[in-house]
């Protein structure tokens, strides 16, 4: 009773805070984050099973897991044809999945299995008040500047409005008419299925899916390594000590979702401070340049690299692939540790079996077939994330396979490899409604002729590349100095499951950092900018393994170093770390202004700024959203990826066009003569006088409203043919201020 009084007063107080610094949002927040309980409530049963050596049961982790079956699931379904993409397909998936939940915990009840976190009610509490505290700190931060404006959020946001419309996937692409949509739609598939399931406005949760993430992006490190400081210390955690693993964990999740890299500091503060020591005006930071370094300081025209993280994304506001799969791939990393605790915690059970027997328990292995799907599911996600997260999976099956395996290289090497090609095939099974549609953009891979100076490296990774070797070096002279440790398996055996979990996702890191100074993978961007993609897709996920080795090595080595250097050293690299949390303050600032100031809380609404945009369009845009239904197409003129307003009406109202951002297109399609055809044929809709040849391209192009705004006025100028528009249909809408109108064909 002591305990529950102060909870429920924490609870009261938060769910006030957020009433009164999101306004009227706060509906759509409190919605948000009760599903998500109520779907990590509902799959506990197999969390439970699958994180039953975490001290809770995998309870955040439970939330990921959830959203993941329940929206894979409801994709398949679609993509083969089964169910149309409506509420009620979502809504009935995700009931029918909870209810073989239900089924499957009084049947787990009925055998006497724990599958819930009994007697962990204070950790519990704790994940959840920290995953709604940072849930609700990003909304409030993104509704400052919630606009859907800028970088590739057009893109973003169309592609949910796009799938909004559709009653089928991949839908219909709203800058390619023709077709449909040729990219990792995946993560703002997951948006808008959660929209769905809600019953929320896509205006809205285009930035609540975004918080969401980045809450995620705190507490699913913070439960990992607080399990992995647990399982570390053991027997130690008595008295003040109980805390290490909490601390542990916070400083985890800090890493990941709000750090910055060492180029803030040295930029931002070490750089200004000795400028202003030296009377000198100290230079001005802008926070993106932690993310555009190599090739722009100094400046390389040839290699102009990309190397973004978490909390940029966050702030910037970008709804990206990479940036929605950050909590899949969290999940895949925990899911491999519980698997590996769940190998190195079971009794050795002599027993004979037949070889059929083994390898049926070594290919239907739970947590492994999970990892499968997972990784299949990152193929329309972040596709990226499926060739960088099976090496990450193939390394800790390698490394748990010689430890249970007693280090015989050849039953290592054959389970190992049977297990690999096991998750080639299933993850390519579970995503062949989407690869089949997929056209690739692979265009094969390039030798790296620019290559990153030393001190850059340093600068960016050298604070992490310090602190895992540092822990590696730490580990190997503790073990090394038993005599008995001698030879990899023996080695392996006597390292604790924490650290060399912690060695392995540190390796891993490394290795993405390495591989673009040595090759990058070829697309249209080469001439000129050819390591900018692999660089910023590899070393994306570099920084979050970085950053949970970096939060558990550094306590650990805090805890349990035997010698004063690594602690010595651990402390410096803390204060460091420590440091480049000061980035979150600074970009925040920076991008969103005063965020103390409550009254510059503008909303979550992510069209609200097309009246201060294009205010002369932006009522035609509204009418269309408003009343048009289905994919009919709309012609617009043609635009340019990144440039302001450009194809606004197909991205606000996800009614496809004829042809959108011409350099995605041309990445997605990479067929530059269709392309430059439609352009060609759009502009002469537009001002041709020959009143046969436009109706012959309208009914090419299937088009059944012509726009003619201020973009249009813009590109066209006097050559726009009013005249032989307005007989070509009626108009369904004209503003009276601007005179922009929609025609409809006839």
């Amino acid at each position: 009773m002591k305990q529950v009084v102060p909870r429920v007063f924490l609870a009261a107080a938060l769910a006030g805070l957020s009433a009164y610094l999101l306004k009227g949002d706060v509906w759509t927040f409190w919605t948000w984050w009760m599903l998500a309980f109520l779907m990590g409530m509902l799959a506990m049963p197999v969390t439970g099973r699958l994180f039953a050596g975490f001290e809770d049961k995998g309870w955040i982790f439970s939330k990921v897991l959830a959203i993941a079956v329940t929206g894979f699931l409801t994709w398949f379904l679609v993509a083969v044809k089964l169910l149309p993409f409506t509420t009620v397909s979502c809504i009935g998936v995700s009931v029918v999945c909870g209810i073989l939940c239900i089924f499957l915990y009084f049947y787990q009840m009925k055998k006497g299995v724990d599958c819930l976190p009994a007697g962990r009610g204070t950790l519990i509490f704790r994940e959840e008040i920290l995953f709604f505290i940072f849930f609700l700190l990003w909304t409030y931060v993104a509704g400052f500047r919630p606009e859907a404006h800028g970088t590739e959020k057009f893109m973003d946001y169309g592609f949910m409005e796009a799938m909004m419309r559709s009653s089928t996937l991949p839908a219909r692409d709203l800058w390619y008419s023709e077709g449909t949509i040729n990219y990792y739609y995946g993560g703002q598939y997951f948006a808008v299925f959660l929209t769905k399931l809600t019953g929320s406005k896509v205006e809205l949760t285009y930035n609540l899916m975004r918080t969401f993430v980045a809450a995620f992006a705190f507490t699913l490190p913070f439960s990992l390594v607080y399990q992995m400081t647990v399982d570390g210390l053991k027997d130690r955690l008595t008295g003040k000590k109980r805390c290490i693993p909490t601390l542990a964990g916070v400083l985890a999740g800090l890493s990941v979702s709000i750090a910055g890299n060492m180029h803030y500091v040295v930029y931002c503060k070490i750089i200004p401070w000795i400028q202003k020591l030296q009377g000198e005006t100290p230079d001005s930071y802008w926070f993106p340049d932690a993310t555009r370094y190599i090739g722009y300081n100094p400046v390389n025209e040839q290699d102009k690299t990309i190397h973004e993280f978490p909390c940029y994304s966050f702030v910037l506001g970008d709804l990206h692939a990479h940036v929605v799969n950050i909590m899949f791939v969290l999940l895949l990393v925990g899911v491999l540790y519980a698997w590996m605790k769940h190998v190195r915690s079971r009794k050795a059970v002599i027993e004979k079996i037949s070889r059929k027997q083994f390898w049926i328990r070594q290919l239907f292995i739970p947590h492994i077939l999970l990892v499968c799907v997972l990784i299949g599911m990152f193929h329309f996600t972040n596709y990226w994330d499926f060739i960088i997260y099976f090496v990450v999976a193939g390394g800790v099956i390698l490394f748990t396979n010689i430890i249970q395996f007693e280090g015989k290289v050849k039953k290592v090497l054959t389970v190992t490899i049977v297990q690999a090609v096991e998750m080639i095939v299933v993850s390519y099974v579970v995503i062949l409604p989407f690869t089949m549609k997929f056209q690739t953009m692979f265009q094969g891979v390039g030798i790296a002729t620019h290559h990153s100076l030393i001190h850059q490296l340093l600068i960016l990774w050298g604070l992490p590349l310090f602190l895992t070797v540092l822990l590696i070096i730490c580990i190997l002279w503790e073990k090394l100095r038993d005599g008995r440790n001698k030879g990899v398996y023996r080695l392996m055996r006597a390292i604790a499951l924490p650290d060399l979990f912690a060695v392995i996702m540190g390796l891993c890191a490394m290795g993405l950092i390495l591989i673009p100074e040595l090759v990058y993978v070829r697309d249209i961007y080469e001439n000129g900018n050819a390591r900018a993609n692999t660089m910023f897709k590899l070393t994306y996920q570099a920084y979050i393994l970085f950053a949970m080795t970096m939060g558990y090595g550094i306590v650990r080595m805090l805890a349990l170093a035997q010698k004063k250097v690594f602690k010595i050293f651990s402390v410096i690299g803390l204060v460091l770390l420590c440091w480049t949390f000061g980035y979150f303050g600074k970009s925040v600032t920076s991008w969103f202004g005063n965020v103390w100031e409550v009254s510059g809380y503008k909303g979550l609404n992510a069209v609200s700024f097309l009246e201060n945009g294009v205010p002369e369009d932006a009522s035609a845009i509204r009418w269309l959203k408003n009343n048009v239904k289905g994919t009919a197409v709309v012609l617009e003129a043609p635009g340019d990826s990144y440039k302001d307003y450009d194809n606004r009406v197909s991205a606000m109202t996800g009614l496809p066009t004829v042809l959108g951002w011409y350099v995605h297109e041309w990445l997605w399609r990479n067929d530059t003569d269709d392309l430059n055809t439609k352009r060609t044929e759009i502009e002469t809709i537009y001002t041709s006088s020959d009143k046969e040849l436009v109706k012959e391209l309208l009914n090419k192009y299937d088009i059944s409203y012509i726009f003619v705004g201020s973009c249009e006025r813009e590109k066209y100028g006097t050559n726009l043919n009013e005249e032989i528009l307005a007989g070509l249909g009626k108009k369904v809408f004209q503003s009276e201020n601007s005179g922009t109108y929609i025609l409809k064909v006839n």
